[in-house]
This record gives C-alpha cells, sequence and structure tokens, in this order.
C-alpha cells in the first residue's frame, strides 16, 4: 500500500448496499420516493395596505420555489387593506403549507382558499389590423371591447373565465397576435359568504391580529 492509500478493496470491486439511495449514500425509503400530484388552488389574502407587503409575501413564494401561476393585488372598500388572489400550481401538502405560512406573515390578516368562488380575468391582445371587420366580429363574440385601432394593428379586451380567455386567444391567432397581457386571477367567494375570515371583513385589523414580532419560517 503506498502512501495515501486507504487499506482494502478498489471501489469498483467492492460490494454496493441494496435499494435506492441518494447521491449522499442516504438510503431512501419506499414511502419518499412517492410523488404528489400538482393541482391548482386560488388564494385569497387580505393584506394591510403599505409598502413591502407584495414582495415580503411573493419571497414567501419564491424562498421555497413554489410555482405562482399568477398574482394580483388590489385596494378593497377600506384604504387600509389590499387584497391578494393568488394561484398556485402545487401538491397538496405544499399547497397547505403556503397557507400556514402566510398566516403567519405580519401585514396578513386573512388567508383563504376558494373551491368555489367568482374569477374572472382580463387579457389585452394586439393583433394586425389587416381585417377589422373579422377581429370586430371576434370582439364582439367575447362580449369584448376595441380599445385602439389603426391602420396596422387593433387592440381589444377580452374579460372572462381562464377558459373564455384561452378561447378568445386561439380565435385572435389567426390574424396575427403582436402582443398580449393577462391580469390574472381576481377572485371573490360565491353568495353572501365574505371572502376574508375574519370577524369584520375589510375593516382594519386590531392589534391582537396584527403582531409585531418576527415568525420564522418552519
Amino acid at each position: 500500500m503506498s502512501r495515501g492509500e486507504l487499506p482494502g478493496e478498489p471501489p469498483e470491486t467492492r460490494q454496493t448496499p441494496d435499494g435506492e439511495r441518494t447521491d449522499q449514500g442516504i438510503a431512501v425509503e419506499n414511502a419518499d420516493r412517492q410523488t404528489d400530484t400538482t393541482q391548482r388552488a386560488v388564494l385569497s389574502a387580505l393584506v394591510k395596505h403599505e409598502p413591502g407587503v407584495l414582495a415580503e409575501v411573493s419571497g414567501l413564494f419564491s424562498r421555497r420555489q413554489y410555482n405562482i401561476e399568477s398574482l394580483t393585488v388590489g385596494e378593497t372598500i377600506d384604504d387600509r387593506l389590499a387584497r391578494m388572489t393568488i394561484v398556485v400550481e402545487e401538491s397538496r401538502p405544499n399547497i397547505d403549507q403556503v397557507k400556514k405560512q402566510l398566516e403567519k406573515r405580519i401585514p396578513v390578516i386573512s388567508v383563504r382558499e376558494l373551491e368555489d368562488a367568482v374569477q374572472r380575468e382580463l387579457v389585452i391582445v394586439k393583433v394586425d389590423g389587416d381585417s377589422p371587420d373579422q377581429v370586430n366580429a371576434i370582439t364582439e363574440m367575447y362580449d369584448g371591447q376595441t380599445l385602439d385601432a389603426g391602420p396596422r394593428s387593433i387592440t381589444v379586451e377580452i374579460t372572462g373565465d381562464e377558459q373564455r380567455i384561452d378561447a378568445a386567444i386561439d380565435a385572435y391567432r389567426q390574424f396575427g397576435i403582436r402582443e398580449l397581457t393577462r391580469t390574472g386571477y381576481a377572485a371573490l367567494a360565491r353568495g353572501e359568504e365574505p371572502t376574508a375570515q375574519v370577524t369584520e371583513p375589510n375593516q382594519a385589523p386590531t392589534e391582537a391580529q396584527v403582531k409585531t414580532e418576527t415568525i420564522a419560517d418552519d
């Protein structure tokens, strides 16, 4: 044995243990190999309307590498509060985990998963203006509105659920889509039930609801 070598058989002739192992040589149990199927969830968060809240919430998703399909934020009837509608595509355990983490954020007043909700999205599409009559016919079919029309391009607006928006975009492709932008979901709970699960929906939080200490991620 030369200097620097360890006793024993060379690596290529050594016996390897049965079973799947990680790159670090740790055995992977059968239960750990099971992968959770992903699903789409719509989360509604009532938050304090102040600088930095959007960055804090989106940073939570980024740190945990959760996939955000869309995120919208806007004012409520109380100008001290804002409502975020977040659409995520994740496994059920990850969805439950992100809900718990959002509830721990200091600016967040309420978090709720909306299983039955009124959902709408807006898309603005700019197409070539070679066939204005046909473009207008598609716009009317989807109850849209022409925002701008010129000799070379036409810009229209369509509002509806995701399936309606997708269908409208497909219909406009025949004219040549130059640009488009989608807002993402805006959603509220159906019926009389409040979207935010707090004592007084859309009212400023009490001191008990907004704590000053920082709570670390689990």
